[in-house]
């Protein structure tokens, strides 16, 4: 891979570029996006190493061609425009596109990856999305969501009505995708006592050991498990591959909490068991229709907690990404290796 920018030398804040400009970074981010990954902070680190300036559409545009022609390295986000080769010419001096997020398969052309070096960062949403899960799981195992709305709906509810099985600690829990999100989830849920099941092909025997988890089939783990966290990329293997068949080997009564990506769940298939009334989920994400729209069975199901894809989302996860990107941009101004670098093999495995 070429380090283009090892022509900056020595180790200066602002390395200068050919004739003695600062390097320039453009940010691609949208009015409603920026001031959260750009606080006043990640600016000022940003002033320090480069001059840059902001590109706010969504779409591909004359404008932002001839913005990128000038740049040294871009920054994008989640409103981004999708970036194609074609967008770049081939004596481009761009020579970095630093992510703000984990996933860029829908952010970046596969082809833009053997010309420039492209980084993302994914660590600061593993926690959030771990706790989301963790969550959910004791929200559905102590049956929450149904005391609350027994409680708003003025029924006789008291602690008379309580059943078995309401704890965590002792059961059977399987995580399917053992990345990040997965491996922190089985951290947080240790001291619980429970069997973790993993569900992975990537997963070594060496991170499954670490996390006092059991490696197994996905089959394995659904029959096995009363509790169920997706945690996995969406791929075109993985897409729906909780189908009917897969959902029906869930014992009686499970909870499946998904904090992945909705098109892991085949969703009629979904609605045939929750409408049976044989298991629970908490969904904080839906596929094909995100957001579900009003009308849409989900939201009138009673064995349903969901949330709007906010598991990863908070103010505090949006401003450490921005800074992890601005210190992406930074390394590589310097010549140095940037930390976070995505190649095609790894594109694979991504969402």
């Amino acid at each position: 891979m070429n380090m283009r920018a090892g022509r900056y030398t020595g180790t200066g804040e602002n390395p200068p570029t050919t004739g003695g400009e600062r390097p320039r970074v453009l940010v691609l981010a949208s009015e409603a996006l920026f001031p959260f990954f750009f606080p006043e902070e990640n600016i000022a680190r940003l002033d320090e190493v480069a001059q840059w300036e902001r590109y706010a559409g969504r779409t591909d545009s004359p404008q932002l061609r001839e913005m990128i022609a000038r740049s040294d390295a871009l920054i994008t986000t989640w409103h981004s425009p999708f970036l194609r080769a074609e967008m770049i010419d081939a004596a481009s001096r761009l020579g970095l596109i630093a992510h703000c997020g984990g996933e860029v398969r829908a952010r970046v052309e596969e082809a833009l990856f053997d010309r420039i070096i492209v980084t993302n960062a994914p660590q600061p949403m593993a926690m959030p999305a771990a706790e989301m899960a963790m969550a959910m799981a004791l929200a559905l195992v102590r049956k929450l969501p149904a005391y609350q709305h027994g409680m708003r709906s003025g029924g006789n509810v008291n602690n008379n009505l309580a059943t078995a099985g309401e704890r965590l600690s002792g059961r059977r829990v399987g995580v399917v995708g053992f990345g990040r999100i997965g491996q922190t989830f089985a951290r947080l849920i240790e001291p619980f006592g429970v069997e973790l099941f993993v569900s992975d092909p990537t997963a070594s025997a060496a991170e499954a050991a670490r996390c006092k988890a059991t490696i197994v089939s996905l089959d394995e783990l659904l029959r096995a498990c009363s509790v169920v966290v997706l945690a996995a990329a969406l791929t075109a293997e993985t897409r729906g591959m909780l189908d009917a068949r897969r959902l029906s080997l869930l014992p009686d009564g499970a909870y499946l909490i998904n904090v992945a990506r909705g098109g892991l769940i085949d969703m009629e298939a979904l609605l045939a068991q929750l409408r049976a009334g044989r298991i629970t989920a908490a969904l904080d994400v839906t596929d094909p229709l995100e957001p579900l729209p009003e009308e849409h069975e989900l939201r009138r199901l009673p064995n349903v907690l969901l949330t709007p894809h906010v598991a990863a989302g908070g103010v505090e996860v949006r401003r450490e990404m921005g800074a992890i990107a601005v210190e992406e941009v930074t390394r590589f101004l310097r010549g140095e290796r940037p930390e976070n670098i995505v190649t095609r093999e790894m594109l694979k495995r991504m969402t």
